[in-house]
């Protein structure tokens, strides 16, 4: 999955738990629970989200890695690995 693509899924399921965030304003590399006014429980749904968006298991112990958007992607795009090749592509 293109980086990309990956950072506008991370962000849209921030935003199913937090709709108020406007990711124009969220910098990704600055620890998103300061700037998003997020919760325990809501922390926990937008990590939720981003397993069944992804479906990467992310294991209790992980949740500590998981402190800025570009952190998660990089994190989601490790475990998603590089994706099934194309036609034609070697």
């Amino acid at each position: 999955m293109p980086l990309d693509e990956l950072r506008a899924g991370v962000i849209a399921a921030l935003r199913e738990v937090a709709p108020e965030i406007d990711p124009a304003h969220l910098a990704t590399d600055r620890p998103l629970r300061r700037q998003v006014d997020l919760d325990s429980m809501d922390w926990l749904r937008v990590i939720l989200g981003w397993h069944e968006r992804f479906g990467v298991d992310i294991p209790e112990a992980d949740y500590g890695q998981l402190v800025s958007v570009d952190a998660v992607v990089g994190y989601l795009a490790e475990r998603l690995g590089p994706g099934p090749a194309k036609p034609g592509v070697p």
